[in-house]
C-alpha cells in the first residue's frame, strides 16, 4: 500500500506575499541560484529547493581533489547567498515527483504547491551502463567524489612510503583518470603536480620520477571540443608534466586496481592505485519524469528538450534550465553547453521573462553571448578560447583566474581563493591535504531520484528499505 501523502503548507517568509505568485526553484546550482538573485526583493514569494544546503563551484573541484583549496573554499551556503531575501525561502530535501495538472511537486514525501515552476537540476556521471565501475573510479561532480580521489590518492603515498617492494611501490604512485575533456586534463595536470610537490617535500622513501598519471580517452586529442591549436599545446603541456596520453584508446574494464584497454597493442591491463572518471555526464533524473509526465522529448543525455522560453512542451510554467535542459533554439542550431556562462544567462532571462509575465509584457527572445571556453593543464598555464582569440600559457591563466573568480558567486570565497592561489604561487605549498573521511564515502551520496527509486523498487512484501538506490552515487545537484 502506497504511503498517504498530505500537502505542505508553509506560511509566506511575510505578510505582504500572501496573495503574489509562488515560484518554486528546485536546484541551487548555477542556473536555479541566479533565478533565485534575480527573483529577490522583486513581488513574487520564492522558494528554493535543494538536496543540500549550499551552491557548489564545480568547476573548482579538481582543486579539492587534488588538495590546493578545501572544500569550504568552493561551496557556500544557500540561506547566506539568497535566503536572507525576505521573500526568498530556502528548503532542504528531495523533489521526488511533480504533479504537472495540479502545479504541485512531491518534496520530502508532502505535495508542495507552485505557480510557476523552475527546475535546475543540473548533471551527474554517465559510466555508459558500467554502473559497477563507479565504487571503483569515483567522478567528479559533488564535494564526497572530489574528497574521495584525494583521500585514495594521498593514502597510497602514504602506503608507498612504508613499502620496501619496488613493483608494489610503483603501483601505489600510478593514477588513471578517465576522460580527456576539460574536467579530465584539469585533474591529470593537478595530480601530477601534486604528487611531484608532494614526494619532494613531503616524502622520504620516493622518487618523483616514479610517479605515472595516465589520461585515457577514445577520442584522438585532448580537449576535443576546443581548437585543435589548443588542444595541441594542452597535450604538450601535460607530457612534458609527466602525464602519459593513451587517445584512441576505450576502457573495456574496470577492476580493483586496474583499468583494461581496447585500442592498444596487447591489450595490457593498466595497474593503478588511484583511478578517477571525468568520461560521461547525464541529466538530472527529473528530465525522465517529465518526459514520462507530459510526453516531451529529451536528448540521449537525458535533457528535456524545451521552447525558446524554456518552456516545458505544452505547459508554459514550468522552465528547465542548466544542465537538465536541451536548447537548441540558437543561431546555428547546436545546443547549449553545459557550462557555467550559459546556466548563469538562462537563469538571469527566465527570472526577467517571469516578473515581465506578471507585469504584462513580452519579453525579448534569449540571446546567449558565448565567452569562450578554456581550461587549466597546471599551475600558472591554462588554454583559452576567447570568441576565436586563442591564448596559452601564463597569459591563459591569467584570463581562467579572472574569468572563475568573477564567476564564483560568493565574496568571502572569491578572496579565500585568491589568497589560496597566490600562497600556492608563492610557496608551491598546498594547504588542504586532511586525510578525511571513509573509503568509498561517495558511494552512499543519494542525490537526485536514486533514493526515491530504490525505495519504490523494494517497497515489494518482504523487501527491506534500500539506503541508497540502485544507483546510490547519482549526483545530479538537486532534484
Amino acid at each position: 500500500m502506497a504511503p498517504e501523502r498530505f500537502f505542505l503548507e508553509l506560511d509566506p517568509p511575510a505578510a505582504r506575499l500572501a496573495g503574489v505568485p509562488h515560484v518554486v526553484v528546485v536546484g541551487g546550482g548555477f542556473a536555479g541560484l541566479r533565478v533565485c538573485q534575480a527573483l529577490a526583493n522583486r513581488p513574487v514569494r520564492v522558494t528554493l529547493i535543494d538536496k543540500r544546503n549550499f551552491n557548489l563551484f564545480q568547476p573548482l573541484l579538481y582543486q579539492v581533489a587534488s588538495g590546493l583549496v578545501s572544500a569550504a573554499d568552493v561551496a557556500s551556503p544557500l540561506r547566506q547567498m539568497v535566503g536572507q531575501a525576505p521573500n526568498v525561502q530556502v528548503l532542504l530535501g528531495e523533489v521526488t515527483d511533480v504533479d504537472l495538472d495540479a502545479r504541485t511537486l512531491l518534496f520530502n514525501g508532502h505535495h508542495y504547491a507552485y505557480d510557476q515552476l523552475v527546475l535546475a537540476c543540473g548533471s551527474g556521471s554517465a559510466y555508459f551502463g558500467h554502473e559497477e565501475w563507479r565504487p571503483l573510479a569515483p567522478p567528479m561532480k559533488i564535494l564526497e567524489h572530489a574528497q574521495e580521489i584525494r583521500r585514495r590518492l594521498l593514502m597510497a603515498l602514504e602506503e608507498a612510503e612504508q613499502t620496501p617492494d619496488p613493483q608494489r611501490r610503483r603501483f601505489l604512485q600510478t593514477a588513471v583518470v578517465v576522460g580527456a575533456g576539460p574536467a579530465g586534463c584539469e585533474l591529470a595536470g593537478s595530480l601530477i603536480e601534486l604528487m611531484h610537490s608532494a614526494i619532494r617535500r613531503d616524502f622520504k622513501q620516493l622518487r618523483p620520477e616514479a610517479c605515472r598519471v595516465l589520461l585515457v580517452d577514445a577520442v584522438d586529442r585532448v580537449l576535443p571540443v576546443m581548437h585543435p591549436s589548443l588542444s595541441a599545446a594542452a597535450a604538450g603541456y601535460l607530457r612534458r608534466q609527466g602525464v602519459e596520453l593513451r587517445l584512441n584508446t576505450m576502457v573495456a574494464a574496470i577492476e580493483p586496481g586496474k583499468v583494461r584497454l581496447k585500442g592498444e597493442e596487447g591489450n595490457e591491463p593498466l595497474e593503478a592505485a588511484t583511478i578517477c572518471w571525468t568520461a560521461g555526464v547525464r541529466a538530472s533524473r527529473l528530465g525522465a519524469l517529465l518526459a514520462e509526465k507530459s510526453g516531451c522529448s529529451v536528448d540521449r543525455g537525458g535533457r528535456v528538450q524545451v521552447e525558446p522560453d524554456f518552456s516545458l512542451p505544452g505547459h508554459p510554467e514550468v522552465r528547465v534550465i542548466g544542465d537538465l535542459c536541451h536548447y537548441s533554439h540558437t543561431s546555428d542550431g547546436a545546443p547549449l553547453p553545459g557550462m557555467a556562462g550559459p546556466a548563469v544567462q538562462m537563469g538571469a532571462w527566465v527570472a526577467k521573462d517571469i516578473l515581465n509575465q506578471l507585469a504584462g509584457q513580452a519579453s525579448a527572445p534569449f540571446r546567449w553571448m558565448d565567452l569562450g571556453s578554456m581550461a587549466v593543464i597546471g599551475p600558472m598555464y591554462a588554454v583559452a578560447d576567447l570568441r576565436g582569440v586563442r591564448v596559452t600559457g601564463f597569459p591563459g591563466w591569467l584570463l581562467w583566474g579572472l574569468a572563475h573568480l568573477a564567476f564564483i558567486p560568493d565574496t568571502e570565497n572569491r578572496i579565500t581563493l585568491l589568497s589560496r592561489w597566490l600562497w600556492q604561487i608563492a610557496t608551491r605549498q598546498r594547504r588542504a591535504l586532511l586525510i578525511t573521511g571513509r573509503p568509498d564515502q561517495h558511494i552512499g551520496v543519494d542525490v537526485g531520484l536514486a533514493r526515491a527509486q530504490g525505495l519504490a523498487l523494494a517497497s515489494g512484501p518482504g523487501s527491506a528499505p534500500l539506503a541508497g538506490g540502485p544507483d546510490a552515487g547519482q549526483e545530479a545537484a538537486a532534484a
